[in-house]
């Protein structure tokens, strides 16, 4: 039994080693997973090493952890990007890793049987299993799904890239970041002297691109970095996506079309958090429109949750915000709150769709924080990131209008 536990150990340890640093994703290197890498293999090393060490009870613990861990880095991103785009690079250690943890579970499984414990009054031995699966179920909710979760975001992004649909002449471009990568994107060359950058994705932004171009306006939509055609690690939380803004910026203030002052952007979910951001970060933006901005760390949702929401489920967020810390090699961003007043004087729109399934509750906040230059558009009846779809007249009209005021010459 221990040579099955380390064998499939071994494998999943493999898969980390080949994800973080023999085949790392394009645009990075070794250098760059330390964390991601040394930390998994450290607690996989101290697994191994405590297995043999331990009794039967603890040990299928270990083994249902290390199980249900190798399913999760292994499965979830090979099989979807076996699925999107066929597989290759590290999706067949992912394979391997999560055939392991399959093995892995049923070792575990049977050490835990073999170790309960018989005889006794029937109220002490029932009560102790009760209280097993008790503390199994909380360590699930507070521990394994927030870790998995954080896998997912930092390690699946949309492969693919979409058919273009602007509604008008588009250049295939690439946009270098401050940290080396490159993004790929869409450019629709400016008609009236002002551009706005169109975030994130090439898929949900082009609609917003067709009504700007109607309006002569630029339209630069990006892939972030992780996503589609666009080189580095992802992360649906957006952490450490801002430089993707500033490189945009940086390539519409060079472009022959565009005057530098009358540059915009539209952010759409992670990426108005990401477009809030840029804008408190870098001047050059001179108007921002966030649609359905939310929160991103656990010192935001801090403000956002009622205290007993808050407590009740702050241990599954800290361990979520330690693993995103861990799997994205980066400390969480700053806060909404701290960097919203920055973006003052300049006009900011910030949508919301209060009913629309995703928290949305600060976007509110947000705009009090920046001042008189913001405004709040609040839409009960349009689903998260879906305002152009709910009211397409008036939220042309108003997102339009807003550009006009704000980059008007």
């Amino acid at each position: 039994m221990d040579r099955v536990f380390l064998a499939a150990t071994a494998a999943v340890a493999l898969h980390v080693a080949d994800d973080n640093f023999v085949q790392p994703p394009d645009g990075t290197t070794a250098a760059d997973h330390l964390v991601s890498g040394l930390v998994p293999l450290a607690l996989l090393g101290l697994a191994a090493w405590a297995y043999p060490r331990v009794r039967a009870g603890a040990a299928g613990v270990i083994a249902l952890s290390v199980g249900l861990f190798g399913i999760v880095v292994g499965a979830i991103e090979a099989g979807y990007y076996t699925q999107a785009v066929g597989p290759s690079g590290d999706d067949y250690t992912g394979f391997l890793a999560a055939a392991a943890g399959l093995v892995l579970l049923g070792l575990g499984a049977h050490r835990l049987w073999r170790s309960r414990r018989g005889g006794g009054h029937w109220f002490r031995r029932y009560g102790r299993r009760t209280l097993r699966v008790v503390g199994a179920v909380l360590v699930a909710f507070f521990v394994v799904l927030p870790v998995a979760f954080a896998y997912l975001t930092t390690h699946v992004a949309v492969a693919t890239v979409p058919a273009p649909h602007l509604g008008t002449a588009y250049e295939d471009v690439t946009v270098t970041t401050s940290d080396g990568l490159d993004l790929a994107g869409w450019y629709v060359p400016s008609k009236n002297g002002a551009a706005v950058i169109a975030f994130h994705g090439r898929t949900k932004a082009q609609p917003h691109a067709r009504m700007l171009a109607r309006h002569g306006y630029g339209v630069l939509i990006l892939d972030r970095r992780g996503v589609g055609e666009s080189e580095g690690d992802g992360s649906m939380f957006g952490w450490g996506g801002t430089p993707d803004i500033h490189a945009a910026v940086d390539f519409l203030k060079a472009r022959p079309d565009v005057d530098p002052a009358r540059i915009g952007g539209i952010g759409f979910s992670v990426g108005g958090e990401e477009m809030l951001q840029a804008a408190a970060e870098n001047p050059d933006l001179a108007a921002v429109v966030s649609e359905g901005a939310g929160t991103r760390s656990t010192r935001e949702q801090y403000e956002e949750l009622s205290a007993g929401e808050f407590w009740t489920g702050a241990p599954a967020l800290v361990v979520k915000d330690v693993a995103l810390t861990v799997f994205s090699n980066r400390l969480p961003p700053p806060t909404l709150m701290s960097l919203a007043p920055k973006i003052a004087p300049r006009p900011a729109l910030l949508i919301w769709a209060p009913n629309g399934g995703n928290m949305e509750t600060m976007t509110p906040v947000y705009a009090k924080l920046i001042g008189p230059s913001a405004e709040v558009w609040e839409m009960p009846d349009a689903m998260h990131m879906a305002g152009l779809q709910a009211r397409p007249r008036e939220y042309e009209r108003r997102v339009v209008g807003f550009f006009d005021q704000a980059l008007s010459r």
